[in-house]
């Protein structure tokens, strides 16, 4: 993504070089920078600690949690598509295509599942399993 985000260079320098290419230069850069803060800002954090899965702005307890299922390549794309639970809580960025699918074990809850973007889905799985394996030795 944030190569893409270079492509704003350019075009700053484009439209401001008939001005002042100084100004173009200058432009780029702060729209660049500023571009790329914003989406570390706005990029929601996926962990695991304290016994609580935490996708964003959205918190649930482990205990309540299934087992954790990693998604890649062709699986990833039908999860977020074909295969999507139109009730289920979704924390997926475009442009990170494996998912991991959490089956939600509430009967309060009406969502059946959590399905997240991770870049590292295997190890997202792992600390869920490593966090529950905690919890049921707790109880």
């Amino acid at each position: 993504m944030y190569v893409y985000l270079v492509l704003v260079i350019p075009a700053s320098i484009l439209v401001f070089a008939p001005i002042n290419i100084t100004v173009g230069y200058i432009c780029a850069v702060v729209l660049y920078v500023g571009t790329v803060l914003i989406l570390l800002a706005l990029s929601p954090v996926v962990t695991v600690e304290d016994g609580m899965l935490t996708a964003g702005k959205a918190r649930i307890p482990v205990s309540l949690l299934g087992e954790p299922e990693a998604f890649t390549g062709e699986g990833a794309t039908l999860a977020r598509g074909q295969r999507l639970d139109a009730r289920a809580w979704l924390c997926i960025r475009g442009w990170v295509q494996p998912v991991v699918k959490v089956n939600v074990h509430d009967p309060a809850d009406p969502v059946p599942y959590w399905l997240i973007s991770s870049r590292n889905p295997n190890e997202l799985v792992a600390a869920l399993e490593k966090a529950n394996n905690h919890e049921l030795a707790d109880s």
